[in-house]
């Protein structure tokens, strides 16, 4: 394993591997030659503004190429939001120095056999590794002249159902983001709470949002643990009477479970559900109406659709999405999304229309409340090398 410095020419793109055929690849002769890491900085739209004084204004994602010695280059991203989860960006190069040794040289087909070789060199760090995953899952894609939905279970449905996240700010002006997030099509509404670390504000919020989007969506607050069982009780007897769910108020699943006995109002979980475990404690405590499965938390792809399908069995609703990212993190989550049977798939989200710049030039975008899957191979989109600039770490 060598380390050496940016290049300062980025090689042509190679078109070849879509005229190969699946069986050349299957063999040991497709290998890594070598990594390549971007940090680039996504700007939210407007600063974003959660619980407990968390906002993303500027967050920095990490872009990771993979490429191989027959010309398929793989694409990953991860991008963990600061004081949200044990992760950080600047975590993922060292991780993947680390595993190197590991990859370098390594067949990319069939990303979960070379995962299990990296979890077991190194443990933990499930979001640095989230990257990687991605980008194996995209060679694959890639070398089989398949879009990714259909690896990970099949295309269930055409088009996915989306949430929008309204920022925590003044009550009357996430009514009117709500209303206008509505005239274009969106029917599920996530409310940030706690910003103010006032509860009664936070009923307000909730009071205000359901009134402007009318019964019938869905609208729900969420703390990101951020506050007590204590305040978010208090909100959700005062706004029983508004047809809302909960997310996660609190950072524990006992917490969570002793809002959810005391308002008797729905409750989504996020943060506190990240693995097996996790899901099984939280709906053995009856506490999982929903739950959030971001790819970052459990570790890329593989992981979150082992997550997906033990949901199946458990019965939650899902929503399948990643904490932060770009055009390449969206086309990973939305291939996962659309092999999810429609019926057991809460929402899902389009990052990329968050943030900015975008990474991609064929990402897919809304379209009257809802976004449909990219069909290329792969994760099926054209990731722009020219607006990443030079890679800030080379591994071969």
């Amino acid at each position: 394993m060598t380390i050496i410095e940016p290049p300062t020419l980025e090689k042509p793109p190679r078109r070849r591997e879509k005229r190969r055929p699946v069986r050349r690849h299957a063999g040991p002769t497709l290998k890594i030659t070598s990594l390549s890491l971007w940090h680039v900085p996504l700007t939210s739209h407007v600063t974003y503004r959660m619980a407990s004084g968390k906002s993303c204004a500027t967050v920095e994602t990490v872009v990771l190429r993979v490429e191989t010695d027959a010309g398929i280059t793989g694409w990953g991203e991860v991008c963990p939001i600061p004081h949200y989860l044990p992760a950080y960006a600047r975590g993922v190069a060292p991780a993947l120095e680390e595993l190197a040794p590991i990859l370098i040289g390594a067949d990319p087909l069939g990303a979960e056999a070379l995962m299990a070789r990296a979890d077991a060199h190194l443990e933990g760090h499930v979001y640095a590794k989230s990257a990687l995953d991605i980008a194996l899952w995209d060679i694959t894609g890639r070398a089989a002249g398949l879009p990714l939905m259909t690896l990970l279970g099949g295309r269930r449905t055409e088009t996915l159902p989306l949430y929008h996240s309204i920022t925590c700010v003044e009550p009357d002006e996430m009514a009117r983001i709500a209303r206008e997030a509505q005239a274009t099509g969106i029917t599920q509404f996530q409310a940030k709470l706690g910003a103010s670390g006032d509860w009664t504000t936070d009923v307000e919020r909730l009071a205000k949002v359901r009134e402007a989007v009318g019964p019938g969506p869905l609208v729900y607050g969420d703390w990101n643990c951020g506050t007590t069982s204590l305040e978010a009780t208090r909100v959700g007897r005062a706004a029983s009477h508004l047809d809302v769910m909960l997310e996660q108020p609190c950072p524990t699943i006992a917490d969570c479970v002793r809002v959810r006995e005391a308002t008797r109002l729905p409750m989504k979980l996020d943060e506190v559900a990240h693995d097996t475990a996790s899901l099984l404690q939280a709906h053995k405590d009856g506490c999982m109406d929903a739950v959030a499965l971001k790819l970052s938390k459990f570790g890329g792809l593989s992981a979150t659709r082992r997550a997906r399908d033990l949901c199946l069995h458990l019965g939650a609703r899902m929503c399948v999405e990643d904490t932060w990212g770009g055009d390449i993190t969206t086309a990973a989550l939305l291939h996962l999304a659309a092999a999810t049977p429609p019926d057991r798939l809460l929402n899902t989200c389009d990052l990329a229309g968050y943030v900015g710049p975008s990474l991609a030039i064929d990402t897919p975008r809304r379209h009257n409340g809802r976004i449909a899957p990219p069909e290329g191979p792969g994760l099926g989109i054209t990731v722009d090398v020219g607006a990443l600039g030079a890679p800030d770490l080379i591994l071969e």
